[in-house]
């Protein structure tokens, strides 16, 4: 019985937190999958991941659902919950797209139905078969919200992105003009109509609305050398470049804690257009923890 369930725990963390966009949601829903093949008769159970995937997706829908009023009655934009990542996986590409924060950003906008449709069916390979028993749907009706958030996420996702290796240059660029202050440097690296999103959640001052425009971004991350974060002052505050959700990131470190995270979206050319700043302290559990997830299908942890 348990090692059955913890051969398949990290695809089902995998599973969950694509559905639920939050890591501390996806670890209570597969604490509760364990309480639920634990008591569930696995003589009738012929196929533990399936069985065990229907489970985590029937819990993973029903907190997304329940979930959907609070994020409504946000304080500011609401983001994912970020992750530290591993690209040491054959299925590094498609797996980083699928975590990432901008891709998360968009499946927030579909049905939770359709969210799980598509986790389940787009990332992990499930047939529709498997899906429809999973969420308790026909297979037509799981056939329809694949092919609904299939178009959505593909209208929404950007067609090129820069290659990993140039993200990264950008990246490290980005992080020794911001610390030195270098404004030209910055709205180099930006796109014109680059925009910033940060999240807060009312427990830390952040803009309440995106900050757009190359220049107004590039002074907001320009001013992080010589003004006081959450009561940290600059020489205090150490910045981490690392991967997160898929890609590279950067972790803002206090003497004692967290203090917030940063992604990035590129385009084909490697100019920076979307950044994602978290600094709510309830997102940052899993990134302060440390614990390292892989991105391939199996959501190996590292």
């Amino acid at each position: 019985m348990t090692e059955a369930f913890h051969q398949h725990r990290n695809l089902l963390f995998a599973v969950a937190y694509r559905v639920l966009g939050s890591a501390a949601d996806a670890e209570d829903v597969v604490q509760d999958a364990w309480i639920k093949w634990s008591a569930a008769d696995r003589s009738q159970v012929a196929d533990p991941k399936a069985y065990l995937a229907r489970i985590v997706s029937n819990l993973a829908l029903e907190r997304l659902r329940s979930a959907r009023h609070q994020r409504e009655t946000y304080v500011g934009p609401w983001l994912p919950e970020p992750i530290l990542t591993t690209a040491d996986s054959a299925d590094a590409v498609t797996g980083a797209d699928s975590v990432s924060t901008a891709m998360l950003v968009v499946l927030e906008t579909l049905s939770p139905l359709e969210r799980a449709v598509f986790v389940l069916k787009d990332v992990f390979g499930f047939s529709h078969a498997e899906i429809a028993e999973a969420v308790e749907r026909s297979e037509p009706a799981v056939r329809q919200a694949a092919h609904r958030a299939r178009e959505h996420v593909r209208a929404r996702r950007p067609r090129f992105p820069a290659d990993r290796a140039k993200q990264r240059a950008v990246t490290e660029r980005f992080l020794a003009a911001a610390t030195g202050g270098d404004v030209n440097t910055l709205m180099e690296l930006l796109s014109p109509d680059v925009t910033l999103w940060t999240d807060g959640g009312g427990k830390v001052r952040q803009a309440l609305r995106p900050v757009t425009g190359a220049e107004t971004v590039a002074g907001w991350f320009a001013a992080i050398g010589t003004v006081t974060y959450q009561g940290v002052a600059p020489a205090d505050v150490v910045t981490e470049l690392t991967e997160i959700n898929g890609g590279p990131g950067l972790v803002f470190h206090g003497p004692d804690r967290v203090l917030a995270t940063v992604t990035f979206d590129f385009d084909a050319e490697g100019r920076i257009t979307t950044l994602h700043n978290v600094a709510n302290p309830d997102k940052l559990g899993a990134v302060a923890a440390g614990t390292v997830h892989g991105l391939g299908p199996s959501g190996t942890v590292a």
